[in-house]
């Protein structure tokens, strides 16, 4: 928390400000309390945009349908196809650009999807499998009709590698949803939150020991709980990408 004469940051159970020496013993509760009451406001807040958001797809679920497909589907199933022509067949150059925009592409619609439409991580995967689908199933008529081959692969191969920068978009999208979620929502409520960490917070501090003080087991379980919170979704997101880079490059570059 931070002292309110100097604003220096202090630990939650200083009882003097180290900036400004002044004694916070009668402040401090009522700072801790203000901690709770912002956390507890945040997560109000996050309930409420959950509930507007289903209420809308309830109330007008034909609108709600239509702008999400043609805001995360059709608009970024454009873009990846119109790189694909621009790459492959004006420019023709190598296909790793294509497959680093067609990782680039989705992950920017899906970090997006977060802030502005509350997507939740199974509707981000949702609509990246069927942008990924979408697209995909494009890129392999343009392909076909450009170079007069068949549509549909032929053979095992390139089935695989359908299925591979398929399974690459779909993750691009999902980690960037993820990686949204993390830094417009997790990572603001962490920093909000106030001095009372969870149950399962305290479970994990003890098992690190529990023959400390009551303000250091506290201090130590807000830790774990601010480490899991932030750290972990990262951690998803950062494996989203990589497992969407290995799908999408690993033909073109192995």
């Amino acid at each position: 928390m931070e002292c309110p004469f100097c604003t220096e940051t202090i630990r939650d159970e200083a009882i003097a400000c180290k900036g400004c020496s002044r004694d916070l013993r009668f402040v401090r509760p009522v700072l801790l309390e203000v901690q709770d009451l912002v956390s507890e406001i945040d997560k109000l807040t996050h309930a409420l945009d959950r509930a507007e958001a289903k209420l809308g797809r309830l109330k007008h679920p034909l609108r709600y349908f239509l702008s999400h497909s043609a805001i995360y589907v059709l608009i970024p199933t454009i873009l990846l196809v119109a790189a694909h022509i621009l790459i492959t067949i004006v420019l023709n150059v190598s296909p790793l650009y294509l497959r680093v925009a067609s990782i680039v592409i989705p992950l920017l619609f899906g970090v997006a999807s977060m802030p502005f439409h509350k997507l939740g991580p199974l509707g981000g995967l949702l609509i990246g499998v069927v942008t990924a689908m979408l697209s995909v199933g494009l890129m392999l008529v343009v392909t076909g009709v450009n170079d007069d081959v068949p549509i549909i692969p032929a053979s095992w191969t390139e089935w695989r590698e359908v299925g591979e920068y398929v399974a690459s978009i779909s993750l691009a999208f999902l980690s960037g949803n993820v990686l949204g979620m993390a830094v417009f929502r997790i990572l603001p409520s962490t920093l909000a939150q106030g001095g009372k960490p969870n149950a399962v917070a305290f479970k994990a501090a003890r098992l690190l020991g529990e023959h400390v003080g009551d303000e250091q087991l506290r201090r130590r379980a807000r830790w774990i709980q601010e480490l899991a919170q932030t750290v972990g979704p990262l951690i998803g997101a950062g494996a989203g990408v990589a497992g969407s880079i290995y799908t999408g490059l690993k033909g073109v570059l192995l």
